[in-house]
């Protein structure tokens, strides 16, 4: 059983269990609240242990905030990697989540957000509600209390601009929420945020916000960066540095603007074959041309390196396989990429990392302000549509919307409609299915890895996807 299948059936003393041994696996699976002091928090807490009968549990931290509970001071329970549930779920709730982490409530309205799921608002509501404590509106609601919180501990800008900035319709509203969530004025949580007295807020918006992007248990860093330096396209996307220091940056298309974002792989430590993080995070940075995107950069950030997987789950089931044991001890937290925009990777993934540079260099649109080798945006479907082949099929498909790979996509819909593209084969569409969407149960046919795979049936599921990364990182193991 997985951690996240075991909280789910778990009966709330398990759950207060691993609240009184402050086990961070749990950490974003649920959140614990306590009556008599009014405060949520994260499972691992380093605070004192409540007492079981004014415990209160929560699926989301939306819910506990909606109950009327403001957010642990200490743990920062707003700031938990996401829910691994949401990266597996293929139903509607698992799809509306990933579509509000991506900000389509705070652009479309839960109208919007109920459209692209192809439900009723209502129905959407009472979903979402039922299952996790909390309709769309409060879930959206808790993200931009976390955004907020986020521009005022980390820039200098004014509180005016981080209000709207953070989605929110106007600033009392801001100041409304940023009270009930924190129980702080804006300028009260500014004056709390980490470092020496004085020096806070250290960062001017003008040299982008830095962010610490959480992520639960081990993260092997070395093999994200080098599928990223493999991958890379010029003029989009560059890597600098030597292994085990290195900077990964890009430029990114976003709904409000243009970005350019970094994460860095350094402030790991080596052990053997092992690379973890020492603090739980990557330190990265983000230019923003228009701060209300920040929310949607990180979303997508943390979708390309994987952020909110659970490894704990994921190793326990894998490591049950006499084959892959030792691999996973070699390399716990082995994380599977994902992209940071689903529509130019599924484009990449046809045309292959030499195509893709033409054609970021005849279609590419330039940024307005180049930085390093950065330069231009990866062209968008519209552009193509004229290519030929199935290339222009793909590129037809996502600008007609035949094809949806948005996060909130039907998987087994979007996988149905590459497969119907001419010239379009199994290997290409799983591999899409694999990074555009995230899946992380794909079997990737005439794939060398996935031979494996297929000959161990259900015992990988459902993180076939894992696995097969797994046999990957031991086939460049041999070969080096």
């Amino acid at each position: 059983m997985t951690t996240i299948e075991a909280t789910e059936a778990a009966e709330p003393d398990t759950r207060y269990e691993a609240v009184r041994s402050r086990d961070a696996r749990f950490d974003g699976a649920f959140f614990f609240a306590v009556r008599t002091t009014g405060i949520y928090c994260r499972p691992s807490c380093p605070a004192v242990t409540p007492k079981r009968q004014n415990v209160r549990f929560y699926a989301t931290a939306a819910a506990a905030q909606s109950s009327g509970f403001r957010a642990c001071r200490r743990c920062r329970p707003d700031a938990v990697p996401g829910s691994a549930e949401w990266d597996g779920r293929a139903d509607v709730v698992g799809r509306a989540m990933r579509l509000i982490g991506d900000g389509v409530v705070d652009r479309e309205g839960v109208g919007g957000l109920a459209a692209r799921l192809g439900y009723s608002a209502r129905q959407v509501q009472r979903q979402l509600a039922a299952e996790l404590g909390a309709g769309p509106v409060a879930l959206a609601r808790a993200q931009r209390a976390h955004t907020a919180r986020l521009l005022l501990q980390t820039t200098t800008l004014a509180v005016t601009e981080i209000a709207f900035a953070a989605g929110f319709a106007s600033v009392r509203q801001f100041n409304d929420t940023v009270r009930a969530v924190y129980a702080r004025t804006p300028t009260q949580l500014r004056a709390d945020a980490p470092g020496p007295a004085g020096a806070r807020p250290a960062v001017a918006s003008a040299a982008g916000i830095p962010l610490r992007l959480a992520h639960r248990g081990a993260y092997q860093a070395e093999p994200v960066f080098d599928l990223l330096d493999r991958e890379r396209v010029d003029g989009v996307e560059e890597v600098t540095g030597e292994p085990g220091s290195r900077t990964y940056r890009r430029t990114l298309r976003l709904p409000h603007g243009t970005g350019i974002v970094s994460v860095d792989e350094a402030g790991h430590e080596q052990s053997g074959a092992r690379t973890e993080h020492r603090g739980g995070w990557l330190d990265a940075r983000i230019h923003l041309t228009d701060l209300r995107d920040l929310t949607t950069a990180v979303g997508r950030l943390r979708r390309l390196f994987d952020l909110d997987a659970d490894p704990y789950a994921i190793d326990e089931r894998l490591a049950a396989d006499p084959r892959l044991a030792p691999l996973v001890a070699a390399r716990p937290g082995l994380r599977s990429p994902g992209t940071a925009d689903p529509q130019e990777q599924a484009v990449r993934i046809l045309a292959g990392p030499h195509e893709s540079g033409r054609l970021v260099r005849r279609y590419g649109k330039r940024v307005d302000a180049p930085c390093g080798g950065l330069d231009r945006l990866f062209p968008v479907p519209d552009a193509l549509v004229d290519e030929p082949g199935t290339l222009g099929a793909l590129a037809r498909a996502l600008t007609d919307g035949g094809l949806h790979l948005d996060p909130g996509a039907d998987r087994d819909a979007a996988d149905e409609a590459l497969r119907a593209l001419p010239g379009m084969d199994a290997r290409t569409a799983a591999l899409i299915r694999l990074r555009a969407l995230g899946d992380p149960d794909v079997a990737v046919p005439a794939d060398a890895a996935d031979t494996t795979a297929r000959g161990h049936g259900d015992a990988w599921r459902p993180w076939r996807s894992y696995g097969r990364q797994h046999l990957i990182e031991q086939r460049k193991l041999q070969a080096s």
